[in-house]
């Protein structure tokens, strides 16, 4: 394999990696707290609202806007390390 293949290579599967790492967190918060964990977190307030109410409502909304930024801060230092990056 040559050097450059093997570089792509790597690269994707650094990008897989961190993909795969938000969509299980997305997936922690969207599933596991809003469906299987809501009456455990039911027992917990938050702004007067039970936190896993505010979890299928609101949260899981939140957590999604947040993974996106992470995801492009954590894309670019992926960009930047495989010299892919945009100038």
């Amino acid at each position: 394999m040559k050097k450059k293949e093997k570089k792509e290579v790597t690269y994707w599967k650094a990008t897989l990696k961190l993909l795969m790492k938000i969509l299980i967190v997305w997936a922690l918060v969207s599933f596991v707290a809003s469906i299987l964990l809501v009456d455990i977190l039911n027992q917990v307030y938050l702004g007067g609202y039970p936190l896993g109410f505010w979890f299928s409502q609101q949260g899981s909304i939140y957590i999604f806007i947040a993974l996106i930024f992470i995801y492009t801060k954590f894309m670019g230092k992926i960009d930047e390390k495989y010299d892919v990056h945009e100038q």
